[in-house]
């Protein structure tokens, strides 16, 4: 399914805005840097790199003129999904990242504790998929960033 099949469903057009690009990009790096943190819990530690997560999936989706739905349930979900279409990320990368969603979901809704284990895994996604927002927009729309 392409992405202009999900628009009204769970995706709008939109014309890709370099502010918004880059203030997202530095969040995200923010949120990366906060998850490195040892003097906060895992559960935030977590949240700031699932969060980082998030708003780079943001930044692809945008860089390619779409925006989720935020109206419609399943906007997170939505955003990882869609990954491989907007910057090319493989599909066990895709599986990795909606694993930490659920999992995300678990914590916020059972209150349940966050393994360090699972901190590291969120926070080197993370690592790895702003390096793979960075590359892709370096090749195939560098004015979003410089």
């Amino acid at each position: 399914m392409s992405l202009d099949n999900l628009v009204g469903i769970s995706l709008e057009k939109i014309k890709p805005d370099a502010v918004v690009i880059r203030r997202l990009m530095s969040a995200a790096q923010r949120n990366i840097a906060d998850a490195h943190m040892m003097e906060i819990s895992a559960e935030n530690r977590f949240d700031a790199a699932y969060k980082a997560i998030m708003q780079l999936a943001n930044v692809a989706l945008q860089a390619n003129g779409f925006r989720t739905l935020t109206s419609k349930p399943g906007h997170h979900m939505t955003m990882i999904q869609t990954l491989n279409q907007t910057i090319g990320v493989n599909q066990q990368t895709v599986i990795v990242l909606d694993a930490l969603r659920k999992q995300r979901n678990v914590a916020d809704y059972s209150g349940d504790l966050v393994p360090i284990s699972a901190v590291e895994e969120c926070l080197s996604n993370a690592e790895a998929l702003l390096q793979s927002v960075v590359d892709w927009l370096e090749i195939n729309q560098p004015s979003l960033i410089r």
